[in-house]
């Protein structure tokens, strides 16, 4: 199993209210019972090509 991105600091990955279904991705648009980019890896063979890293609030 390749290295997944880590989901939960990606922008686009949120929660969701549905119980069965409690991750999703803005990006691919959808929601899922399993990491995100499990999901991604599994349909197309590829590792996730949209992460994009959460940026930070700066601490004024």
């Amino acid at each position: 199993m390749p290295n997944h991105p880590a989901c939960r600091q990606c922008r686009h990955y949120y929660t969701t209210y549905d119980p069965k279904k409690p991750y999703g991705c803005r990006a691919y648009a959808f929601r899922s019972g399993e990491n995100p980019a499990q999901v991604v890896f599994s349909s197309s063979g590829k590792p996730c090509l949209m992460f994009a890293a959460k940026v930070k609030p700066s601490s004024k």
